[in-house]
């Protein structure tokens, strides 16, 4: 038996999740680039200017986007069956709650890491070495959608859950239709 659809809002949820990353991830490789964007020479110094931390900041950036983009498998089909182009596990049911147990943990850990963000760039936690006017700004303004990636995550989560392991109707029906078909 195949599950219903993804409710179309669960879609576009997870989209959004998916790009919530992009900005802090294209800031943090325009350092690995060697942009100062704004931060001290002292800061860069201790924090991006060797091949190692130039690395670390590639990585962290792939890493995290590829941790977001995983969001979409909760309302694609590789995310209720294996593509069959992977070896030895291809075409297998994903058991749902191999997908709904690390989302959830995910979700809460992103929600507890970045609810205070919209304090994190602000005087409150001023530090000379770090980008001040517009620079702060900017950088404020780039890692502010990771506020939205935790929520955006658990709510797709639920309507993966509801629909795979709780067998339920979507919570929010889309606009003109009616819970029950009627």
């Amino acid at each position: 038996m195949s599950n219903p659809q993804p409710p179309r809002w669960a879609v576009r949820a997870a989209h959004l999740a998916a790009l919530t990353t992009l900005p802090s991830c294209i800031w943090r490789l325009a350092l690995a680039a060697g942009f100062d964007l704004g931060y001290h020479p002292a800061w860069i110094a201790e924090n991006a200017s060797s091949v190692g931390d130039r690395a670390y900041l590639v990585v962290l950036s792939l890493l995290t986007e590829g941790l977001a983009l995983l969001t979409l498998g909760l309302v694609s089909p590789w995310g209720e069956r294996l593509p069959a182009w992977i070896p030895v596990l291809g075409g297998r049911r994903v058991p749902p709650k191999a997908a709904v147990v690390p989302a959830s943990i995910g979700s809460v850990a992103l929600l507890l890491l970045w609810s205070p963000n919209p304090l994190m760039f602000t005087d409150l936690f001023y530090d000379p070495l770090e980008p001040q006017g517009g620079w702060q700004i900017l950088m404020g303004s780039v890692y502010l959608p990771l506020v939205l990636w935790g929520p955006l995550l658990a709510a797709v989560t639920l309507a993966y859950h509801r629909r795979t392991v709780a067998g339920h109707e979507p919570v929010l029906e889309e606009p003109g239709t009616r819970i029950g078909g009627q």
